[in-house]
């Protein structure tokens, strides 16, 4: 009788070690996936609505400050938090473009939002390739 409870025991050992690596795969899977999912959520939000105050600048300019100020709040809350190294990387890039985009208000030039959209991309695409 004892060997009947030492071989399911042994398969069970094996198939728990067999399947370690694959939720350390799965867990980094899912920490980028989760990474993602915030950045994402609050990422959107700020750059439509650094899209809406530019595009309504002349209406509100103070409004175009304050989005660009909240994004790079939340990019560094988000990179503070990222556990992924992509993912980080990502905010990192795009807090630059935030950082460029700043500078040519502050220096009274209208920014090129191309290269802010483009790092937007960037991070998208790291999450989802």
């Amino acid at each position: 009788m004892p060997q009947s409870i030492t071989r399911p025991a042994t398969l069970a050992a094996a198939a728990l070690i067999a399947t370690l690596p694959l939720s350390a795969v799965s867990c980094s899977a899912a920490q980028k996936a989760l990474d993602c999912g915030n950045t994402a959520i609050k990422i959107s939000s700020d750059i439509t609505d650094v899209t809406t105050a530019f595009n309504n600048a002349s209406n509100d300019a103070a409004a175009a400050g304050q989005a660009l100020q909240k994004l790079k709040n939340d990019l560094d809350q988000l990179g503070k938090n990222s556990k992924n190294t992509d993912v980080s990387k990502a905010i990192t890039d795009l807090t630059t473009q935030v950082d460029k985009v700043q500078q040519a208000v502050n220096a009274k030039q209208v920014p090129d939002l191309k290269p802010l959209g483009d790092a937007a991309g960037n991070l998208t695409q790291v999450c989802t390739g």
